[in-house]
């Protein structure tokens, strides 16, 4: 392996290509090496539990870029080529057979899945966080009937809705109360599992998963703590994710739940990170987070990018995600916290369309749309302002 200059990017993510691309619009002109350990050119995440799951797209739909367009970017692809190790002191990445070292490294490896101990070669148990995962599943549930999705989150809730769309028995599990409950508090989860539960998903939360039953190396069911069995030929895993920085081990980087960042995504002297693997200083919130979606990669690597090419901001932005579930679209800016209130501002829950405003100490501090997409970017500048704009009379009492 060739040891480079220029910039290295390590990891074929979403991060990870938008790191490239921003670089080549700031006018970074210099050799990019991007280091990805699958297989697969750049391809987006979000896709893999509904459209590659269901069925309704071919693998290949799901490229970030075609590879006439990534030509275009002059990158150097290394692909199914993990890193092994960093020395952050010389900006150097260990891969098999040799090294890589870089005038600026981007580690932009992501997150895995996390996992419950099972016995060994266990059939029948899935994650899904890539779309070799994804591809897997699809094809175990071609053949299974009753399915267990264990994690009550985004992911679990879009996979137990795919299964069911796609037919199946299908049970979601987890410790809270309703759907995605740490997401969108108490109102909107309880929305949620109401929806879950009229298109036949059988919810059975707040309860811990206490382990997996089997019989002859085949999963049969999902054990939670109090003696209840849910029957199972199929189980998926959905418990979160944890940032992938075991190949950081021993670099000099801070690692803490992530790669520890200043407010401009450096971790160290040349050396960034972006994405669900990066955990930065907010300076807004006057806090350290690490986030987990598909807009935050994006903003985030061109970031780093401005950084790199010698205009560095700092990461300032208001969270986004969304989710897709029974032909239901949920968008929230901003951070749902437990001890928020929620009140519904525009729209009305019993016609499906609504938008839901969240605020903590007279502030407010997220915005969420149930089917109101345009609505609720609107209101979304309340979080900007620091202020509530009116509430319409007819919501008051909602």
């Amino acid at each position: 392996m060739k040891r480079g200059t220029g910039v290295l990017v390590v990891g074929a993510s979403a991060a990870g290509l938008a790191t490239a691309e921003a670089l080549r619009r700031e006018g970074y002109r210099g050799r990019i090496t991007v280091l990805g350990a699958e297989p697969h050119l750049p391809y987006d995440r979000p896709p893999l539990s509904k459209q590659i799951l269901s069925g309704q797209w071919r693998a290949e739909r799901t490229l970030l870029r075609p590879p006439r367009l990534l030509a275009g970017l002059d990158l150097e692809l290394i692909l199914d080529t993990p890193a092994l190790a960093l020395d952050a002191a010389t900006r150097t990445v260990q891969v098999r057979g040799g090294s890589i070292t870089a005038d600026h490294v981007v580690i932009a490896t992501g997150a895995a899945p996390r996992t419950l101990p099972t016995p060994p070669a266990l059939r029948g148990v899935h994650v899904l966080r890539t779309l070799d995962d994804a591809l897997a599943l699809r094809a175990g549930l071609g053949d299974a009937q009753r399915v267990v999705v264990v994690g009550e989150g985004v992911l679990g809730s879009e996979i137990a809705a795919t299964a069911r769309e796609l037919g199946r028995d299908v049970t979601l599990c987890g410790p809270l109360s309703a759907p995605m409950a740490g997401q969108l508090g108490d109102l909107v989860s309880a929305r949620l599992g109401a929806l879950h539960r009229g298109n036949g998903v059988r919810l059975e939360l707040g309860a811990p998963v206490d382990g997996l039953t089997d019989r002859n190396g085949e999963v049969t069911g999902v054990a939670l703590v109090g003696g209840v069995v849910l029957p199972a030929d199929l189980v998926v895993v959905a418990i979160g994710a944890a940032p992938v920085t075991g190949w950081l081990d021993g670099s000099g980087l801070s690692l803490r739940d992530g790669v520890v960042c200043d407010a401009y995504c450096r971790a160290a002297e040349g050396i960034y990170a972006a994405g669900d693997v990066a955990r930065w200083r907010h300076q807004g919130l006057g806090a350290e987070v690490r986030w987990e979606n598909r807009t935050n990669a994006t903003e985030q690597a061109a970031v780093v990018a401005a950084a790199i090419a010698g205009t560095p901001r700092p990461h300032e932005p208001i969270s986004y995600f969304w989710t897709d579930q029974f032909g239901t679209k949920i968008q929230v800016h901003g951070t749902v916290t437990r001890d928020a209130t929620a009140q519904v501002v525009d729209g009305d829950p019993d016609d499906g369309r609504f938008v839901v405003r969240y605020e903590r100490d007279g502030a407010v501090t997220a915005v969420l749309g149930w089917n109101m997409a345009k609505q609720a970017r609107i209101r979304r500048q309340e979080l900007i302002d620091g202020r509530a704009d009116p509430v319409p009379q007819e919501s008051r009492s909602r």
